[in-house]
């Protein structure tokens, strides 16, 4: 259990340092919170939100460092883990967190595919040790001359005893060294001269003062000389050469391993020939199925086709049946509307002609309302002069009587005046009323003739349309007649 949770710290490591983009050996809460998820789930232990909550408490602010992960990671996961989980699903899901640290070269010389390999293999061949305080090894900072006391730039990298600096990040031109041993030690210098964040660090011969680009480098760069420095003090050796010993017994395990492995492989190899015999034999046979299986879908589809054609003919002819159909539907339906729209302008005929002959026959019933009329005034007409004949006889008469009688006569005369005066005038009325009743004939007998022709003109519409004159019947009868007529005199006799 001990070698694989080394193991799979390797590969954690990795990707803690990829998520490290900054290089100050610290990560953010939200960063950690997504790592320990995704390692629960490949590794297949319960995940623990909370715990990680918990245990971050103290630092609910900013990021946190490898060195307060490493707690949490061991008690919450590596120590749940069993040996039920792929491990290549780990190795790639480390992979896909580190890959763009590691691989910066484009286009690559090999495949992605075989990168990642090289990279499990470096897993597995590297030491089981290494700095669990990832600290910034390099980078820019000012150093102060010691003989002409400017600031200049340099690139910093520390290794396991010793600083260098560089013009550039290149390494080509070497500035110095500063060396590093048991007696070194480094301190942190107040902000002056218009430099901040600075720093000392105390050799046998020498002092260097440098000025680092921000309070956070400037305590990162700080912890990583005093861990160096402590290491010298331990005595510690490079780690590089107990990986070489381990390396060494590895390979020669591995060897061993190697041995066994091609035995099985050669019995695997005696195994598989057989079992590849057998496939070749299924092969064969499945072959033979796949093609007498192709012959009858050959078959089917040209079934197929056919049925389909024939279908897409029916439907042809069905269509073109249904738009006949539809042709002579249509053609019905107009010749229906026209039949209608002739029925109903015979009916509209109809009805004016009915209309017509009724005001013919009220126009011939006023003809001879007013010819009676006009009878009777010139009756009464008659007899008025007849009756002023006589009165006119009567005095002439009277004329040649007697003076005696004269005057009486006179008066009787005056009187016959007057009489006469007041029958002149009844028969100038009469004669003013004869000449409105022939001026009401004249106008019923225009109505008439109208009448008349306005029947004769529906009766030639009405044979036009049907091919046919038909003979109207009177609407009223004789006694009907003589009713209206009786009414009509009554009516003007009222008026």
């Amino acid at each position: 259990m001990g070698s694989l949770k080394e193991e799979l710290l390797k590969a954690i490591w990795h990707a803690f340092t990829a998520l490290d983009q900054d290089h100050s050996g610290k990560v953010s809460k939200s960063q950690l919170k997504v790592l320990s998820h995704n390692l629960c789930t490949v590794l297949k232990v319960p995940h623990d939100p909370v715990a990680l909550e918990e245990h971050f408490r103290d630092d609910d602010e900013g990021p946190v460092s490898n060195q307060g992960y490493m707690p949490y990671l061991n008690r919450f996961i590596l120590e749940k883990v069993q040996d039920n989980f792929d491990k290549i699903e780990f190795n790639r899901m480390c992979w896909t967190l580190c890959v763009k640290k590691n691989l910066t070269k484009n286009p690559l010389l090999i495949t992605e595919e075989d990168a990642f390999k090289i990279w499990v293999i470096f897993n597995f061949l590297s030491e089981d040790k290494y700095p669990l305080i990832i600290v910034s090894e390099e980078g820019y900072m000012m150093k102060k001359g010691h003989r002409r006391k400017n600031w200049t730039e340099r690139w910093f990298v520390l290794k396991p005893n010793i600083i260098s600096y560089y013009v550039s990040e290149d390494l080509k031109d070497k500035k110095g060294d500063i060396l590093l041993d048991e007696n070194c030690c480094v301190e942190s210098l107040p902000d002056k001269d218009g430099k901040k964040c600075l720093f000392l660090v105390k050799c046998f011969d020498k002092t260097f003062e440098i000025s680092a680009s921000d309070k956070k480098k400037k305590q990162e760069w700080i912890q990583a000389i005093h861990s160096t420095i402590h290491l010298l003090k331990l005595g510690s050796p490079p780690p590089h050469k107990e990986a070489r010993q381990r390396r060494k017994e590895l390979r020669k395990k591995q060897l061993a391993e190697q041995e066994e492995l091609e035995r099985q492989m050669k019995e695997l190899q005696a195994a598989n020939e057989s079992k590849q015999q057998e496939l070749e034999a299924v092969r064969k046979k499945l072959e033979e199925a796949a093609s007498r299986a192709a012959e009858e879908e050959k078959k089917r589809l040209q079934t197929q086709v056919e049925l389909q054609a024939r279908f897409s003919t029916e439907l042809e002819r069905e269509k073109l049946i249904r738009q006949q159909m539809e042709e002579q539907v249509a053609q019905k339906s107009s010749e229906l509307e026209q039949y209608l729209q002739r029925v109903r302008e015979l009916e509209d005929m109809y009805l004016k002609l009915q209309e017509a002959l009724e005001d013919e026959r009220q126009a011939r019933q006023d003809e001879e309302t007013v010819r009676k009329l006009q009878a009777r005034l010139l009756e009464e007409e008659s007899s008025k002069r007849a009756e002023l004949e006589k009165w006119h006889l009567e005095q002439q008469q009277a004329i040649q009587t007697t003076e005696a009688e004269k005057q009486e006569l006179e008066n009787q005369r005056v009187l016959k005046e007057q009489a006469l005066q007041e029958a002149m005038e009844q028969l100038e009325q009469l004669e003013l009323e004869r000449k409105q009743a022939l001026e009401q004939y004249e106008e019923v007998k225009k109505k008439l003739e109208m009448a008349t022709n306005k029947t004769k003109s529906w009766k030639d519409k009405v044979a036009h349309h049907e091919g046919l004159i038909r003979l109207i019947e009177p609407a009223f009868t004789e006694a009907e007649l003589e009713e209206r007529e009786k009414n009509w005199k009554e009516k003007k006799t009222t008026e």
